[in-house]
């Protein structure tokens, strides 16, 4: 799938990543926007990685332009 297809279902709340990959990336989901401090957050992309937890994840232009983008369960 290409990151076009796959962005709905992110909005929708199921888990995505790439074939291609093959390491330690389980997971990219979205978080959709909230509030910290008082202030509001914007939604924002997060990557589950094996035996390091979440961290932020920025979709590169390799990753924009992928065609081995797939649902996870």
């Amino acid at each position: 799938m290409t990151f076009e297809e796959i962005l709905p279902r992110l909005k929708a709340g199921e888990k995505v990543i790439r074939s291609g990959w093959g390491g330690a990336e389980l997971y990219v989901i979205l978080v959709g926007a909230g509030e910290h401090v008082g202030k509001s957050l914007n939604p924002y992309f997060l990557i589950d990685v094996e035996g390091e937890g979440y961290t932020m994840f920025t979709p590169t232009v390799c990753d924009l332009l992928a065609e081995d983008w797939i649902i996870v369960d």
